[in-house]
């Protein structure tokens, strides 16, 4: 039977760039994906893009394809990424560009654009699935809508002879499958083909978290190598089960706990994973192990889409001022304390206006609270103050306040650090599907 060899070349935006290489040089594979758009990403890519038209895609866009684009070339590898962001047509231009200072010709890159659909949701009045309320409320701070698309724009662009496909919002398991069906001639309509694809998808999204990177906790699960974690590989044959593995001499690790832990990962309900080209179910899989580092995956089964497609809308929230400093040595701990009193105190008689605010001592209660960190006073604590404010002006007089601990107290505090920014938020929403209108654009090398 037929088998394909997909890899996993990034996990997100500043994923390591090395390992995505070594799948490219070492790992025997067809296709080489690098998943890097986090919901929060494309909305400051549109906000780039805002400002100069010729921006919005990923920031290390040119390093991966200068990296990456000879080996990929060389080995007739083709690459399937995102990282087009807010302006995938943009980042088609900076690939041709990257490729023609390489040296490279006959490449042939595919943009995916439609997903940005901005001014339909402007137009419209669409319930926000996390609030309940109407995304008019939000309609005069968003900076982004974008919908997700499935694999079917990728599908096409393959077919017609892409070396590089390059797209902005897709559903992350859909740049995996979209190889699959492609290669194999699958039925669009084949809803379990589908859904034993999006398992693969999935547990490759992620990259190095499936190879042990989010699994390893030393003394609980060891996993060898970290510092040189290889990223996974999917072989995949027609009728859609799949091994799991990782080039060889790579450090990590591919075992069945590393891959029913990814699998787990983001998933609300196993019974109704819901995505652009499917509603997979996953309570049907499958994993056996069958060598070192091979993990053999069955079982994922697929209902038909719905016709529903989601948008996630960035939007302008609200602004945080931040302001960091250090106490070490004996009474670290009291002292730090000492220092957010008079930090909370100075906030008060400077006036200062927030909506929100978190005191921590970063090594005492900053992740889990004072009750269930109690018990152990550590050597050297580092004092944060975090506002959310409704203005700039606001926000940085809060980083003001902890820096001038510096020179009024408590004694001993060092590495002071301060900082202002905008926030952006992300509330998701549902259109239907017919309004949302993929289309490709190339751009080619002779």
């Amino acid at each position: 039977m037929k088998t394909i060899r997909i890899g996993s070349g990034a996990g997100y935006s500043g994923d390591r760039i090395e390992p995505a290489v070594e799948l490219a040089e070492k790992g025997g594979i067809q296709y080489l994906v690098f998943e890097c758009l986090a919901e929060r990403t494309i909305a400051i890519a549109q906000q780039a893009r805002m400002k100069d038209p010729g921006a919005g895609y990923d920031s290390l866009l040119a390093a991966r394809m200068a990296a990456c684009l000879p080996v990929c070339r060389r080995n007739h590898v083709t690459i399937i990424t995102n990282m087009g962001a807010a302006n995938p047509p943009a980042g088609a231009e900076k690939v041709k560009e990257v490729a023609k200072q390489l040296g490279i010709r006959g490449l042939k890159i595919a943009a995916v654009t439609g997903d940005d659909i901005l001014e339909i949701i402007k137009k419209g009045d669409y319930h926000i699935e996390e609030t309940g309320e109407k995304s008019s409320m939000l309609r005069d701070r968003m900076v982004s809508a974008n919908a997700y698309l499935g694999a079917e724009p990728i599908v096409e662009a393959l077919q017609d002879g892409a070396d590089v496909v390059i797209t902005g919002r897709v559903a992350d398991p859909a740049l995996f499958i979209a190889p699959a069906i492609h290669e194999f001639g699958w039925d669009m309509n084949d809803w379990n083909l589908l859904g034993q694809a999006t398992v693969m998808g999935h547990l490759l999204e992620c990259a190095g978290q499936v190879t042990g990177g989010y699994f390893a906790d030393p003394g609980y699960k060891d996993v060898p190598d970290p510092a040189r974690l290889g990223f996974p590989i999917a072989e995949v044959r027609a009728d859609g089960s799949f091994v799991v593995t990782k080039v060889p001499e790579a450090g990590g690790m591919v075992t069945l706990t590393t891959c029913k832990e990814q699998l787990l990962y983001e998933i609300h309900d196993p019974s109704s994973y819901i995505t652009p080209d499917v509603v997979a179910d996953f309570t049907g899989v499958r994993m056996t192990e069958v060598g070192k580092d091979r993990v053999q995956v069955t079982g994922g089964k697929g209902k038909p889409r719905t016709d529903m497609l989601k948008v996630s809308i960035g939007y302008v929230d609200s602004y945080i001022g931040e302001g960091q400093i250090s106490y070490g040595g004996p009474g670290a701990v009291a002292r730090g304390k000492l220092a957010l009193e008079i930090v909370r105190e100075r906030l008060k008689l400077a006036g200062v206006q927030f909506d929100e605010i978190r005191c921590d001592l970063i090594g005492l209660n900053a992740l889990h609270g004072n009750k269930i960190s109690a018990g152990h006073e550590p050597y050297e604590v580092r004092v944060r103050v975090a506002g959310r404010t409704k203005t700039m002006a606001e926000a940085v007089r809060i980083g003001n306040e902890v820096e001038t601990l510096y020179t009024n107290g408590p004694a001993g505090g060092a590495g002071a650090w301060k900082a202002a920014r905008e926030v952006v938020a992300m509330v998701s929403t549902l259109v239907p599907r017919h309004l949302v209108k993929p289309s490709i654009c190339y751009e080619v090398i002779e």
